[in-house]
């Protein structure tokens, strides 16, 4: 009896790969072609394409045999989902039919949905299969040819880019080889953004708030009137956020691909920033689903996140946020498993204070009453605030402000600033490396590296007691000002955290406590 052709693929479980074993078997009786293993729908159709597939390419398709096929797909108590499966059924059956000659399988995964044609088309989550494969030691690793510079940025696995079915038959039959894919070098770029941090009118305050966010990775909240320019102060903020380094990239794009978003973008060389609207589900805001995915929290995961008209989104969506703000991850819980998703993000909401806009506005008259402001403010609940590291108010524009009369500094200004970013982080990094956990901003430390790895002098020290007698802090907000402390000393290359640093710190947050 022949052995059963076994070949390796993987299958997606929220971004994690897990190692899927594909067998064929051809066995005596009426012609049948069935799929086992908790194959979902997609994988259902396979049968369809790869018959069509073999056709095409002149071998004897499933169709013509008299005889019962079986395709296994193991472990078979975990859910199969996805087209990526087509290319390793297609090549198990034709080893299991003798139409291919046996080859070496133990180094080799496979993943490729099949065209009608034979022709392979990109499916998604490939660079976390290639992470995969370089964990357990596969070697080779056959792609689609448009899915070809995603794998590559993993550089132990060679990649082999395949156009067409008859491609691969030929090269493991060792007629006509194909040549491995090049690696692909990991670039960063700066995040686009559709206006310039340094061109913005006034707000001078708040611009200095969101550049001690983006130098230590701090959640920001910006409340005031309609048209004080929240908006623009967001968007530009994502242009002065240093270059993600190259851990961070396969990080970024671990989850994009997961999602099936790297058709334009194989490798996420930027930060992400996303804007999804207030009327968007706690499923695709937070993540989950019958079929586990990410959601937009960690699709700006090391990215932004903005969330325009905050008190506007759904009751469970802003509660749903606590968690990802406070451990940097989303857990899916499922019968039978829990699903991490990364979500390390920094947040930057917007709010304003009141139904109509312009509670506390000099220049316009309150419609609200008084229980509406309360209400509408009460949106936003205590706990969720107390994870906000600073809290703004933007107040409207002078008219001299607006109307000055200042040269356009555009990307030339934002890269001024976005050194300024990158010479703290530097100096972060200096602090984290020996540490044992990686740890990228200061806005990602625990409460046990804070105390480890800030020191206050001597007023700093009497100046944070004074507030905490006051109670003008709570636990979670002691933390988080000494996190913002440290990261306006380090704007300051200062080696201590000095009175000054805390007392800006202290402003971010205690009229909010």
């Amino acid at each position: 009896m022949n052995p059963v052709p076994k070949l390796f693929s993987v299958g997606l479980e929220g971004i994690e790969a897990e190692l899927v074993e594909v067998e064929a078997d051809l066995n005596v009786g009426l012609h049948s072609f069935t799929i086992v293993g908790l194959a979902d729908k997609a994988i259902a159709e396979s049968k369809e394409r790869v018959n069509s597939s073999l056709k095409h390419i002149g071998v004897r398709p499933p169709t013509r045999e008299n005889r019962r096929i079986t395709v296994n797909l193991a472990p078979a108590d975990v859910k199969k989902i996805g087209s990526h499966f087509d290319l390793p059924i297609a090549l198990a059956y034709l080893l299991a039919s003798g139409q291919l000659k046996p080859f070496e399988s133990a180094e080799k995964l496979f993943a490729g949905e099949l065209s009608l044609d034979g022709t392979l088309r990109p499916v998604s989550g490939i660079l976390n299969a290639a992470l995969f494969a370089r964990t357990r030691g596969f070697m080779e690793f056959f792609v689609p040819r448009e899915n070809a510079d995603e794998a590559a940025a993993i550089p132990q696995v060679r990649v082999f880019p395949v156009s067409h079915l008859r491609e691969l038959v030929a090269h493991l039959e060792g007629t006509t080889l194909i040549a491995a894919h090049p690696p692909v070098p990991l670039s960063a770029q700066p995040t686009p953004s559709r206006a310039a941090f340094s061109d913005i009118r006034g707000q001078e305050a708040a611009k200095r708030a969101l550049l001690v966010a983006a130098a230590g990775g701090h959640n920001v909240l910006l409340a005031g009137p309609p048209g004080t320019g929240k908006t623009m102060l967001a968007e530009a903020f994502a242009g002065i956020l240093p270059l993600p380094a190259g851990e961070e990239m396969l990080e970024i794009t671990r989850v994009w691909s997961a999602a099936g978003l790297t058709a334009k973008n194989p490798i996420v060389n930027f930060r992400p920033f996303r804007a999804p609207h207030h009327s968007a589900s706690a499923v695709a805001i937070l993540g989950g689903g019958t079929n586990p995915h990410p959601g937009e929290v960690s699709l700006a995961h090391r990215g932004v996140m903005f969330l325009d008209e905050f008190p506007e989104f759904h009751r469970d969506v802003l509660e749903g946020l606590r968690q990802p703000l406070e451990s940097g991850e989303v857990l899916v819980a499922r019968a039978k498993k829990t699903i991490a998703f990364p979500a390390r993000f920094t947040l930057i909401a917007a709010m304003n204070p009141c139904p109509c806009g312009y509670f506390e506005d000099s220049a316009h008259e309150c419609r609200c009453t008084a229980a509406e402001v309360f209400r509408y403010q009460r949106k936003v609940s205590g706990p969720l605030l107390d994870r906000i590291d600073i809290q703004l108010h933007v107040p409207r524009i002078k008219t001299d402000e607006l109307l000055a009369d200042r040269p356009a500094a555009g990307a030339a200004g934002d890269e001024k600033i976005r050194a300024r970013v990158r010479e703290a982080r530097a100096r972060q990094e200096e602090r984290f490396k020996n540490h044992a956990r990686t740890v990228f901003a200061n806005g990602e430390m625990t409460s046990r590296e804070v105390e480890e790895l800030i020191t206050l002098d001597a007023e700093a020290d009497a100046l944070l007691k004074r507030a905490l007698d006051r109670a003008l802090l709570s636990p979670r907000g002691y933390y988080r000002t000494l996190k913002v402390a440290r990261t306006v000393a380090d704007l300051d290359r200062a080696e201590r955290v000095s009175a000054p640093h805390l007392a800006e710190a202290l402003q971010y947050r205690v009229k909010q406590e």
